[in-house]
């Protein structure tokens, strides 16, 4: 079986050195570390602005870059594998250890311990950050600002109810390839849901979909998973779905039987 694309950093020309023994390359080649240094960037199908964003990074998460050239950097996320182009730009060099991660929605980075001080960004759900400071109520995060204690969680510390993770979502623009709370897509709600509980996910439906475990639509309750082709929703109990959709254009609540009616029968039901 052939390896898959979107998480194989492998082209007919070049690899990764990880992967030699493997699979064929004309020439393998050692990654570097980076990370994520802009609130969210996109992983692009192409180096162009223009090109088709297939996914994102979010702060402090890494990217192992095996080619730059003309501004972009071609590699691998470190936390769901996905293998594309991110502009240079918004990248750092090396990778640290996090020590804590958003637990709000969004949350402000200030650019002083203190509320009426200038913003230095907005941080999604899920975001993580080095705390190398702190007063009062505000904790310090390397290579960015000073963020209030309470919409930080430390890390190991995650939520249990994925379905109420996905709710907080709730009216957030469908954006293709998107995972953050400014924008996301079916299969990027799910993956940030489940990440806020700790749990690992891949990116993409169809991969989201061998998770778990089967279920019969009958038993359908809060927090399995229905599946279609290319798309993914949550169960907020046994009628009702959450999900990020270009039916609606943004995250949208309504009957699962009414999602059926118009989608057609569901390809799998999960519960992971």
């Amino acid at each position: 079986m052939s390896a898959d694309p979107r998480i194989t950093l492998a082209r007919p020309d070049l690899a990764d050195a990880a992967l030699e023994g493997v699979i064929r390359a004309e020439r393998f080649a050692q990654t570097v570390a980076h990370v994520c240094a802009e609130p969210a960037t996109a992983i692009r199908k192409a180096p162009d602005a223009a090109a088709e964003q297939w996914d994102q990074l979010l702060f402090g998460e890494t990217f192992a870059v095996i080619e730059t050239g003309r501004g972009w950097a071609w590699g691998q996320a470190g936390r769901d594998g996905y293998v594309g182009f991110v502009q240079i730009k918004d990248l750092a060099p090396g990778a640290v250890l996090a020590t804590h991660r958003v637990s709000a929605l969004r949350a402000y980075a200030f650019s002083e311990p203190n509320i009426k001080s200038a913003p230095v960004g907005l941080y999604s759900l899920n975001v993580l950050v080095v705390v190398e400071g702190v007063e009062g109520r505000f904790l310090k995060a390397q290579g960015s600002g000073w963020f209030a204690r309470e919409q930080l969680s430390p890390v190991g510390v995650f939520e249990t109810d994925m379905a109420g993770v996905a709710e907080r979502f709730m009216g957030a623009p469908y954006q293709w390839g998107g995972r953050e709370s400014l924008g996301l897509d079916c299969s990027g709600l799910v993956q940030q849901a489940l990440y806020a509980c700790g749990r690992s996910c891949p990116r993409d439906s169809d991969m989201q979909a061998l998770m778990g475990e089967q279920v019969e639509q009958g038993a359908l309750g809060r927090g399995d998973l229905v599946f279609w082709r290319g798309h993914v929703g949550i169960m907020l109990d046994g009628e009702r779905l959450l999900h990020a959709n270009a039916f609606h254009m943004q995250v949208e609540i309504e009957p699962v039987a009414q999602a059926i009616a118009r989608i057609g029968e569901p390809t799998a039901l999960r519960r992971v």
